[in-house]
């Protein structure tokens, strides 16, 4: 048996975009993710998150779902406009706004549920976008510190765990380097490294102003999530191999936990970018510098780190060609690569390496003097067609993801807490809703959004329950018992959306079929009348 210790937290979560709907109601001001997903072509079959899984409606029910889940915390994101339209709290704030997280951190410890909350996942006030270019700004360290300050006065007395920012590598780098997500922008080469930039000054002084405003009052924590694949050397004996593994790590993890932790940017880092401006024949690196009093205040900005971790890759040292654009992907001189025997569930990113994350553990102990960590984000995605509740390689994933965390515990690695991702099918980003993170699947179709349990909803409730793994044949009856569920509910969902089906037929089909008839008898009338005249 492998048990957690006492005290573990386990947890779902979700973030406002992918979830809340309602992208233009009760007064909420547009995001840069509601502008980049009404532009054709940005995202999977042109799909949006203005309704998503109406989440802004449906709080009491999925509380419901956390409590059938037995979870001790749900990670959640606030929507910066929907409660500050413009961004800019001298322009107006949205008290029906306030008011939805209120009431929703009010339902969670009614329920004994503790909420972990997040401030930024991704979704800037589009005003901020367009007025000043977002995170290319320097002005967002203002805005956004006066946005944190006043979550922290609405709803700091009740909410004692704040994440800044949730992964802001993807919010650097596919923002405004790639411009795979909002706000789109490729900004190649120094895009990615100047939002990133803003966003760690933007962290720290968030966690100063905690620090001195709030926290002998509220007693609380301010960290960050950050997330990360592990990388690990093709050939341990190689030491190139180990050196371009060692990159993968600090490019991806470092970029952010280093300045927090150490107080600048990794060595390797500034070398190679330094490096690669002088050959380009810049005068100053794309990667900016930390002046001697910023390293001093962004050091130790983080009461605990927050850790997203999905997969692991193989990496070896790329040679670099006079010919490649300069680019934060082509900084790095690696070749990623997978091994063909990794389960891959899911998309063609996220392949299953339980053992990846153990080292991850272990590298961030070692690197950051043993950080408290809470795990924020670990889960897998399906991209089948077809719905499929008895989903097998979600349990699996689960039960060897989390067995690595036993591992780390046991190495001495400080993990408190487990977020698994996520509670629902949602918004996925670029990819619309064709890859389903959820415990709960979600029929989109259906105007209600109706949730079903998948058999993973069960397994990890077992999970919960017991606090880790009894003996190997509980954890096998485990499996039985969540497959039996799901195959049941299979059958509710297929009856649900045949009905579902019906009524569109009676709403939609029969009335068009009924205006046709009309105007082809009235057209026939006119016709044979003016035939007969």
């Amino acid at each position: 048996p492998f048990f957690l210790p006492l005290g573990f937290l386990w947890g779902v979560g979700s973030s406002a975009y992918q979830t809340e709907g309602a992208w233009d109601k009760d007064g909420k001001g547009p995001s840069i993710w509601d502008a980049f997903t009404h532009v054709k072509g940005k995202v999977f079959r042109n799909e949006t998150g203005d309704s998503a899984c109406d989440g802004y409606y449906k709080v009491k029910e999925d509380i419901q779902l956390l409590k059938e889940l037995k979870v001790n915390h749900y990670l959640f994101s606030i929507s910066w406009p929907r409660i500050m339209p413009t961004g800019i709290k001298t322009e107006q704030l949205n008290e029906k706004g306030i008011q939805f997280y209120n009431d929703t951190i009010n339902s969670l410890l009614e329920n004994n549920i503790t909420p972990i909350v997040s401030l930024y996942h991704w979704d800037l006030p589009q005003v901020l976008q367009e007025k000043y270019g977002g995170w290319q700004n320097i002005s967002m360290i203002n805005y956004f510190n006066d946005y944190a300050n006043l979550c922290f006065e609405k709803f700091g007395d009740r909410v004692k765990h704040w994440i800044t920012f949730s992964n802001p590598w993807a919010a650097a780098e596919k923002g405004y380097e790639t411009g795979e997500h909002a706000p789109g922008l490729k900004l190649g080469g120094c895009g990615a490294y100047k939002a990133a930039h803003h966003i760690i000054k933007t962290h720290a002084k968030v966690w100063h102003s905690y620090n001195n405003t709030w926290r002998s009052e509220q007693q609380g924590m301010v960290g960050i999530s950050l997330t990360s694949g592990w990388g690990e050397p093709v050939d341990p004996r190689s030491q190139t191999d180990r050196d371009a593994a060692e990159r993968y790590i600090q490019f991806h993890l470092g970029w952010f936990a280093n300045p927090i932790y150490r107080g600048d940017y990794p060595e390797i880092m500034k070398n190679y970018v330094g490096r690669k401006s002088a050959q380009q024949g810049l005068g100053t690196s794309r990667l900016p510098t930390f002046s001697v009093q910023e390293k001093i205040y962004i050091k130790g900005t983080s009461d605990f780190l927050g850790i997203g971790h999905f997969t692991t890759r193989y990496v070896i040292p790329k040679s670099p060609s006079f010919l490649q654009v300069s680019s934060y992907h082509t900084d790095c001189d690696l070749t990623e690569l997978v091994d063909p025997k990794w389960p891959a569930p899911g998309p063609n990113w996220l392949y299953s390496v339980p053992w990846g994350f153990r080292r991850l553990l272990n590298f961030i102990k070692t690197q950051y003097g043993n950080p408290l960590i809470y795990v924020t984000e670990n889960g897998v995605s399906e991209k089948v067609q077809c719905t499929q509740l008895c989903d097998e390689w979600r349990i699996e994933y689960l039960k060897g993801y989390i067995n690595e965390i036993l591992k780390a515990l046991n190495d001495g690695v400080n993990v408190k807490g487990y977020t698994a991702w996520s509670l629902l099918d949602k918004f996925e980003w670029n990819k619309g809703f064709s890859e389903r993170f959820g415990f709960y699947h979600i029929d989109f179709k259906n105007k209600n959004k109706p949730r079903y349990p998948k058999a993973s909803a069960d397994y990890y409730r077992r999970i919960i329950s017991a606090n880790g793994f009894p003996n190997p044949g509980k954890v096998e009856n485990w499996y039985q018992k969540a497959m039996d569920t799901c195959s049941a509910t299979q059958q509710l969902l297929a009856t649900d959306s045949l009905t579902t089906h019906t009524e569109m037929v009676t709403e939609i089909v029969l009335p068009t079929v009924f205006t046709l008839c009309i105007l082809i008898t009235i057209v026939l009338l006119i016709f044979y009348l003016r035939n007969h005249s």
